[in-house]
C-alpha cells in the first residue's frame, strides 16, 4: 500500500478544535515536523480538513 509523507507548514495557532485535533491524529505536533502514514481514505480525509496547514505528497 501505498504512504503519504505529510509536513506541516503553517502554524495551527488560531484554528479551531477540530483542525487541532487532524494534526495530533495525523502524528503532527510541531511546525516542519514530517511523518509518514499509510494512505487510507481516513488518512485522506483528515487530510482535506487540515489543507491549508500542510504539504503532503505519496511515496511507494
Amino acid at each position: 500500500m501505498a504512504k503519504l509523507r505529510i509536513t506541516q507548514v503553517v502554524s495551527k495557532n488560531g484554528e479551531d478544535k477540530r483542525q487541532k485535533a487532524n494534526l495530533l491524529n495525523l502524528g503532527l505536533r510541531r511546525m516542519h515536523q514530517t511523518v509518514e502514514v499509510e494512505d487510507t481514505p481516513i488518512t485522506r480525509g483528515q487530510l482535506a480538513k487540515v489543507a491549508h496547514l500542510v504539504k503532503y505528497e505519496v511515496i511507494d
